[in-house]
């Protein structure tokens, strides 16, 4: 088996991201700049990294060495999703059957109606660009953010609401209401018009949904079992600007990244906030974070929109960077069953979907280097 080297081309606006409640959306008239992507699917096979390493640039050496795919059934084709319209996340049905994309289609901030969410088979291939369509008769869909599946209900984020779709037949099944939840005095307050600003949801398997409101520094707790009935986790300025949410898979508490100052945090059942990583006066490695997942192991996967990067946080809470030199990684996901990271890139209109290593050869064993294909000079001691 051989590496099979995908590069496509974003389309980046010439513009400045401002680090604002939201992503910009790149104007119909400004110029926008070809930047070339390279993420590498290996299998673990020793020819396979040997055979195409020279055509990968250095920097992007310890992307390709971090991002490398299990033998699982996923064709070529799987690797990216193109045809999209400005993606904001990117999630896996639990089952391993099926995936979905949604798609902002124009401004973040805008009640247009205009907005999509694409479906994917189990290989990644498009089953339906537009599966659900704000204004498809009785589908209101605006500017569709995070997503959450819960059984047979596929959750929306979307501004003021959220709402839930049949995700078998896309048609639209519940909707909760947002728009009277008024902000907190003394935090930063919504632009004139917006009283909420959902960003994303997450489930804890235990009929809760949470959701991010990035305007109001808050977190909402939606309780699925009592007619969604609605509640304020937590409202507090340290939050900074929530936006991604998820629940770890080990402990079941609530991670929640900041887009306005670049903080990871862990938020308990009673709404009470500890600070996990954040930047320091003499670093500033975050900077705008959006998505937040964990792999089947406890690994944590952040992307950050404007620095171009994946990070990886360990259950030890050691950092690495998984992949960098991305243009505006947004909200992420991971299959946990199929062990895929999945990267949607809100200005290049495009998605990819990627393999990750497993932090276990076997039961006793961890992997090392010579288990990617990669051999070290003569005489020089492989890393352990």
């Amino acid at each position: 088996m051989t590496g099979l080297p995908i590069v496509y081309y974003h389309a980046v606006s010439s513009r400045s991201p401002a680090a604002s409640h939201a992503p910009p959306v790149c104007a119909p008239h400004e110029r926008h700049k070809k930047v070339p992507i390279l993420m590498h699917l290996m299998h673990l096979h020793r020819s396979s990294f040997t055979a195409t390493a020279p055509r990968l640039q250095r920097s992007l050496l310890a992307s390709s060495l971090s991002l490398l795919a299990l033998s699982i059934p996923v064709v070529a084709e799987a690797l990216q999703v193109t045809g999209l319209q400005t993606p904001q996340s990117f999630v896996a049905d639990p089952s391993g059957e099926q995936y979905f994309i949604s798609n902002v289609n124009g401004d973040p901030g805008v009640k247009d109606n205009n907005g999509f969410i694409t479906k994917l088979d189990r290989a990644g291939k498009v089953v339906k660009l537009q599966f659900i369509r704000g204004g498809d008769g009785e589908t209101v869909l605006h500017a569709p953010q995070g997503m959450a599946i819960v059984n047979q209900i596929l959750y929306v984020a979307d501004l003021d609401a959220l709402r839930g779709f049949d995700k078998t037949t896309g048609r639209p099944v519940v909707t909760v209401s947002f728009a009277h939840y008024p902000n907190t005095p003394g935090a930063r307050r919504a632009p004139a018009g917006e009283s909420t600003a959902l960003a994303d949801v997450a489930h804890d398997g235990h009929g809760l949904l949470y959701a991010s409101d990035t305007h109001a520094d808050t977190i909402y707790r939606i309780d699925t079992t009592r007619e969604h009935a609605v509640s304020v986790l937590v409202r507090d300025a340290v939050l900074a600007g929530p936006r991604g949410l998820a629940l770890h898979p080990k402990t079941g508490r609530l991670i929640v990244v900041s887009w306005n100052k670049g903080k990871i945090l862990e938020v308990s059942g009673d709404g009470i906030i500890t600070e996990l990583a954040s930047n320091s006066f003499f670093s500033s490695r975050f900077h705008n974070l959006d998505g937040v997942d964990f792999d089947r192991w406890g690994n944590m996967y952040v992307s950050d929109f404007t620095a171009g990067k994946v990070w990886r946080m360990r259950p030890d809470h050691k950092f690495d960077v998984v992949a960098e030199f991305l243009q505006s990684p947004a909200d992420i996901g991971v299959d946990r069953k199929n062990h895929l990271i999945l990267v949607p890139y809100h200005y290049g209109n495009a998605a990819e979907m990627n393999g990750l290593e497993s932090p276990i050869k076997s039961d006793t064993k961890k992997r090392t280097f010579a288990d990617y294909g990669f051999t070290f000079p003569k005489g020089d001691q492989e890393r352990k």
